[in-house]
């Protein structure tokens, strides 16, 4: 940009962590080597940080039975951290579905949570669908 004014770009997006993944013991699929950031993860590519989020979805669905708006951003994004019914309200709105409505288990019924925890995690949604269902199918496959 010419006029020296750079663009800021939000910590998920630049970590290519979209979800902000907080560091912890899982070794995730596509984890750049070299992790600089203290806090969250770093990924070498988005579709891998989308990926891991996808899969804590599914975790969540899985092991915990945590199939609604309600449940996933209580456990995603708990009051101790975030302003939690900000965050589901949020969630809520964006995806059309009511906050306890049971999300349908496929990667198309949980396109619209995945862009919203996205566009609420970084204020921007700079991924097009294809780039978010690329790893949103990765998360699928394993």
């Amino acid at each position: 940009m010419g006029d020296g004014v750079e663009k800021f770009i939000p910590r998920g997006i630049r970590n290519n962590n979209p979800g902000n993944i907080k560091k912890n013991d899982v070794e995730w699929e596509g984890l750049s080597a070299i992790q600089t950031d203290k806090t969250f993860f770093q990924f070498n590519d988005p579709i891998y940080g989308i990926r891991a989020l996808t899969k804590i979805l599914r975790t969540y669905k899985n092991s915990y039975n945590i199939k609604n708006i309600w449940g996933i951003i209580n456990r995603y994004a708990p009051p101790s951290e975030n302003d939690t019914e900000s965050y589901k309200n949020f969630v809520k709105e964006k995806t059309g579905l009511n906050m306890l409505e049971e999300i349908e288990y496929t990667v198309e019924g949980y396109l619209p949570v995945v862009k919203a925890i996205i566009l609420m995690e970084n204020g921007e949604q700079p991924y097009d669908d294809e780039i978010i269902l690329q790893g949103m199918h990765l998360a699928w496959q394993n």
